[in-house]
Order: structure tokens, then sequence, then C-alpha cells
């Protein structure tokens, strides 16, 4: 497999040093995951981690979230066994949201089959994800053809 420079798991160590109010636990065991699943051209753009779920008072419910060169990755190792994994593709990326509390911010990814939280992240990184995350779905999208709905 070729791996791009940059790892997972190093990006996510990235964000924790620059957000460290970050809620976010087993960070290498959630990065090995999405590593396993890329593609063999699939370039690890950007990736951090936060609580999957919508309760800031939840904070045992970590993922990391990774944007790649083909889509985002979403993954979640279990404690006991087995793991979890998304794939959004662009064409079924629908919207962004961000919210900004007293003490965390959220991301809520919607998608055309679910809607996606990410709770507990320090409210100093909602800007860069957001950023990021729109400015690669917008590119993104550009390489699909517009849905035409009389075909």
């Amino acid at each position: 497999m070729i791996m791009s420079k940059k790892t997972v798991l190093g990006c996510v160590l990235e964000f924790k040093k620059r957000y460290p109010s970050t809620v976010m636990w087993r960070v290498k065991k959630h990065s090995r995951v999405i590593q396993k699943h890329l593609n063999p051209k699939e370039k690890v753009l950007y990736a951090f981690a936060a609580q999957k779920n919508n309760d800031a008072m939840n904070i045992i419910d970590t993922a990391v979230l990774c944007v790649t060169s083909e889509r985002l990755l979403i993954a979640q190792d279990q404690i006991l066994y087995g793991y979890s994994l998304n794939s959004i593709t662009p064409e079924m990326f629908n919207d962004l949201q961000v919210l900004s509390g007293i003490f965390w911010g959220k991301i809520i990814i919607d998608t055309v089959k679910e809607v996606i939280y990410f709770s507990n992240l320090s409210k100093k990184a909602l800007v860069e994800i957001e950023s990021i995350i729109s400015m690669y779905m917008m590119e993104a999208k550009k390489l699909y053809p517009a849905f035409d709905e009389n075909n």
C-alpha cells in the first residue's frame, strides 16, 4: 500500500497539540482503523478526533474524522471488539453546521443517509475544521456532474 507522508495519527496528534481542550481518547486505535482502510493512492489531508455524539456529557465515544484526497472517513475502534467506519464521498455530503457553546463546540455533518455529530471540540478548532471540510467539499463536488432530475 502506498501511503502519503502524513499519517492519520500524526495529523490527530498535531490537532491535539494545537487544541488540547478537545476531549479525545484512544486516538491511536481509532487512527489505525482509518489507516488500514485507505486506498492505495489516497492521501491524508487532515484529521481530528472528538466525541461522536450530540451530548456534551458523554465523553467516551471518541472517533477520528479524516479528510483524504477522495472522501471523509470516520472511525471508532470499539473497546471490546471490532470497529465502525463511515465513508462519506463528496456526492453523499449535504451540509456542515458549526455550533459554539460555553465550553466546547460541535460540528454537525449532514449526509444523504445520516447526520453525524462531533462534540466536545475546542471552540478555537471550529473555524479550522469548518474551513478545511468546506473547502475540500466545494472542490471535490466540482468533479461530479450536476444531478439532473429529468434523466
